[in-house]
């Protein structure tokens, strides 16, 4: 995505709350000088831009651009394997409660 896109999200999401630029300031603290330049493209630093989203109920939501990497699937496990591997194995009980588990 475009700081272009962005500005051009912005301003149609300030329009869809039937808002004017002017309204920011009552939002976020934000003069109409400084968000006019925002929408005209300007680059802005990340905390201004998660200001104005939160003056627009917005969210920033980051993710990666391969849209077509499968992600991989768990398979479950049969009952009785599953079973099998919950069993303990006397020689690890050793490893970890050493001497204690010996008594």
């Amino acid at each position: 995505m475009t700081i272009e896109q962005i500005s051009k999200l912005l301003s149609s999401r300030r329009k869809q709350l039937q808002m004017e630029q002017k309204d920011m300031y009552m939002r976020i603290g934000m003069k109409q000088q400084q968000y006019q330049r925002i929408e005209a493209g300007s680059d802005m630093k990340l905390s201004t831009l998660l200001r104005v989203l939160d003056g627009l109920n917005m969210e920033l939501t980051i993710a990666p651009k391969e849209s077509n990497i499968k992600q991989p699937k768990l398979e479950a496990a049969s009952s009785d394997a599953s079973v099998e591997s919950l069993e303990d194995d006397s020689d690890d009980l050793g490893f970890w409660f050493g001497s204690e588990d010996q008594k």
